[in-house]
């Protein structure tokens, strides 16, 4: 399985660190991976057929709102 880094900074960061610790997660990785899942799993469910080509769908956005490169 590939994995990717994320950087988070500035106000984005510390948002995300009241959102975990307000919701119980056990860190910031942890809420913030949870959080994509539930995104990527929505965006894929507007594609019904489950196309290969979906996935890159996901990192193409993703991409174009800078959260991975």
């Amino acid at each position: 399985m590939a994995s990717q880094k994320i950087k988070i900074e500035g106000e984005l960061l510390d948002q995300a660190k009241r959102c975990a610790e307000a919701a119980g997660y056990s860190s910031v990785d942890e809420f913030v991976i949870h959080t994509f899942e539930k995104e990527v799993k929505r965006l894929l469910a507007h594609n019904q057929e489950g196309a290969p080509d979906s996935k890159e769908l996901v990192k193409a956005r993703l991409r174009g709102l800078g959260y991975i490169e």
